[in-house]
């Protein structure tokens, strides 16, 4: 649990979620995104199939990376896809374990473990992933696993009260930039943006992540740990 009360200065982190086609990426990229995920996940309207432009993905630029995103895949899976792609992160977006996430980052890779959050979710379902991965991220409970594109109520996260940093998700809009702003909340590291960006899934409008990213950087998030 924290045990640090000071306060905190710190860009917010941005991600932009479900890309798949090698020139809208290009597009993303010149944005210089923390962050790019990719959707391992076959029932997902963003899933990469065979499409990604592999030597693209070779020559990712060092400041943005690379985030598989999976669904209760099996371990040797999701370790084909990281050397396949030069991934160097995973997110789990399923009922994965805290041992599998424990073993995936003891590989070395960065680990985000996702949790559908709705005004019931149960914060002490955290406890056994604590120390297991690098970062949670927070998405709406919906009926699928992510890119549902709606928001959940931000407020229930002043409950967090873990150490592992998180991610904010699901159906963050444009819109939400002066919200965003306004927030106040323990352990908050990054954006996830997706569904609310695109012209179709997975293809990106550039204008508009141009605009999301305009009014996000530079921005200093201050939060209480």
């Amino acid at each position: 649990m924290n045990s640090h009360n000071q306060e905190s200065l710190q860009p917010l982190q941005i991600k932009v979620c479900g890309m798949r086609s090698a020139p809208n990426m290009q597009e993303i990229l010149a944005l210089q995104p923390d962050w790019m995920g990719f959707i391992f996940y076959p029932k997902s309207a963003r899933f990469v199939g065979e499409e990604l432009d592999l030597n693209l993905m070779q020559k990712f630029p060092a400041s943005t990376k690379k985030v598989g995103v999976f669904v209760n895949e099996t371990l040797g899976n999701i370790q084909h896809a990281v050397q396949k792609y030069n991934l160097n992160a995973v997110q789990l977006h399923g009922e994965e374990s805290p041992e599998l996430c424990n073993h995936l980052k003891a590989s070395g890779l960065l680990v985000f473990k996702a949790f559908s959050v709705d005004d019931t979710f149960d914060f002490e379902k955290l406890k056994a992933f604590e120390g297991t991965c690098d970062y949670y991220l927070f998405d709406t409970k919906g009926q699928q696993y992510g890119g549902n594109g709606t928001t959940f109520n931000w407020d229930i996260l002043k409950k967090y009260t873990y150490d592992t940093p998180y991610f904010l998700s699901g159906g963050i809009d444009l819109e939400h930039v002066d919200q965003i702003k306004e927030l106040s909340l323990p352990g908050l590291k990054g954006l996830d943006i997706n569904s609310r960006f695109e012209i179709s899934p997975a293809l990106k409008d550039n204008s508009k992540v141009e605009a999301f990213f305009k009014g996000i950087r530079g921005f200093k998030y201050k939060k209480k740990r």
